[in-house]
């Protein structure tokens, strides 16, 4: 399609609309341009003016686009996107995105980052579905970043832990080192039937802690808190990492899983891992909490003005927040300066 239909196109209702609104009993009728080419032996009639028709136009255009403003408000699906025809939730949104601690509903503690990182193709963005309460996607579509948000009402405390797919960063060395040093806990995929994949987790593992080592000013390596993911245990394919191999490489204390985002096999006891690394409940895990809406949820945790809800103690629930984004890199960047000064006096942040 070349640049010409591409900007025509999308005007191809409207025309017909006014076609049929002029009643069809008129000889003249506004044709697609890219359509006059295939009737060039054929005789067109003679057009009106643009003058005579702008009017009546302008107002058909005008109320196609009430209608689907309508649409949107109703949460009904007007268009399809550009990544494909998803439908848009039913379910009422939030003006605004939720944010636990800028609210003060949550203790500083309480809100925990999770950055996952591997090499494509792995199985990353299934598991952080499965996370999420979802079901596993067949169908595989590369990332370029996804950033997601979930809450948590646990024992009457309220939680907040976002995800960080930060697979497109691979090839970005500067912005792959900020998203380390914003993480609190690490997932590293990769997959149990290609050596690649573990390799770049190796790494990625040596960099988190070289990373973190120098934001302390340690002269050792940091340990930090990762988890590490063997998936798609559930391929009948010859193993090309055996677990001997992960556990003399990695070191025995490692935290190591075999799993598969698939069947759900080891994804429970890789959640508990990544909640017991990060100092948060097990609850957290999926299998230990109910989802809930997230206007639900903050009624749950909001009363009026901002202050905390009187509403009595339940059930774990959780809730994912639909407006969430990756916060600004100038957000990333305050926030790195702020944890190395608690150690160190302030100075400007090498991320290259």
């Amino acid at each position: 399609m070349n640049t010409t239909e591409k900007l025509y196109l999308p005007v191809d209702g409207i025309l017909e609309m006014f076609n049929s609104l002029t009643g069809g009993h008129h000889q003249t009728r506004i044709t697609h341009p890219v359509l006059q080419k295939s009737a060039a032996l054929t005789p067109v009639p003679q057009h009106p003016k643009v003058s005579d028709i702008s009017k009546a136009g302008m107002g058909i255009i005008k109320t196609v686009k009430g209608r689907w403003r309508q649409q949107d408000k109703r949460g009904v699906p007007s268009r399809s996107s550009s990544s494909g025809n998803r439908q848009v939730s039913t379910d009422p949104l939030p003006k605004r995105s939720v944010d636990l601690l800028e609210l003060g509903v949550t203790k500083p503690r309480n809100c925990h980052r999770i950055v996952v990182l591997g090499a494509p193709k792995v199985g990353k963005t299934n598991i952080l579905q499965r996370f999420l309460g979802r079901d596993f996607e067949e169908q595989y579509e590369a990332t370029t970043e996804d950033f997601h948000r979930k809450l948590f009402h646990i024992g009457g405390e309220s939680y907040q832990i976002d995800l960080l797919d930060a697979a497109s960063e691979r090839n970005f060395p500067a912005k792959r080192r900020l998203s380390i040093l914003t993480g609190d806990t690490f997932l590293l995929v990769f997959s149990l039937d290609d050596r690649e994949s573990f390799n770049e987790v190796c790494e990625l593992l040596d960099e988190i802690k070289a990373a973190k080592a120098k934001l302390l000013k340690s002269k050792h390596p940091a340990r930090v808190p990762a988890v590490i993911c063997g998936n798609k245990a559930d391929l009948e394919a010859p193993r090309a990492v055996t677990r001997s191999e992960v556990t003399e490489i990695l070191g025995e204390d490692v935290a190591f899983f075999e799993t598969s985002a698939k069947d759900g096999a080891g994804l429970d006891a890789t959640f508990r891992a990544l909640a017991t690394s990060g100092g948060l409940p097990d609850e957290t895990s999926p299998s230990r909490h109910e989802i809930v809406p997230i206007l639900t949820y903050q009624s749950l945790c909001l009363g009026q003005r901002g202050r905390r809800g009187s509403r009595p103690l339940g059930a774990p629930c959780a809730a994912m927040d639909p407006l969430a984004r990756r916060p600004s890199f100038t957000s990333d960047l305050r926030l790195v300066l702020r944890s190395g000064s608690k150690h160190n006096k302030p100075e400007r942040c090498q991320i290259q």
